[in-house]
């Protein structure tokens, strides 16, 4: 059984869970869960949105304005932390994990756009389906 594990860190984490590259479940967690979940699934490898791999963060949001460059900043700092957690978890556990740009990953889904693409029917949010779209290339893979 080879265990893939997505995740879409964030204040609310996404998770998805591939095995034998079908995707079998999708969680919502918090950040203080990151660590122990990689812990306690121990997958084969771990694809992660990796928001410190986006350039564009600063001239697409911000648009100039003072306050909004200032919780833009705050949330990517964060989000840019939990990235950090998940490669030293990993690499301290002989996982491979691979980082993916919010852009290489492409646009976000609905609901019904990712039954259709993924198969997936049971009820989901947009944290766990952007987990499941961010390891959707590497399912598949050892």
């Amino acid at each position: 059984m080879s265990l893939i594990l997505g995740m879409d860190p964030g204040a609310s984490t996404g998770v998805a869970h591939f095995v034998d590259g079908q995707l079998v479940r999708l969680d919502t967690i918090t950040p203080v869960e990151i660590e122990r979940t990689i812990r306690e699934v121990m997958p084969a490898r771990v694809i992660f949105e990796d928001s410190r791999l986006e350039t564009r963060a600063w001239n697409a949001r911000t648009k100039g304005a003072y306050g909004a460059a200032l919780a833009t900043a705050r949330s990517l700092g964060q989000v840019d932390a939990w990235c950090r957690l998940i490669t030293e978890v990993c690499a301290e556990l002989g996982i491979p994990a691979h980082g993916v740009s919010p852009t290489a990953k492409g646009a976000k889904r609905g609901a019904e756009n990712f039954a259709i693409y993924t198969g997936w029917t049971e009820r989901n949010n947009q944290h766990e389906r952007d987990a499941a779209m961010v390891a959707w290339p590497y399912r598949g893979a050892r």
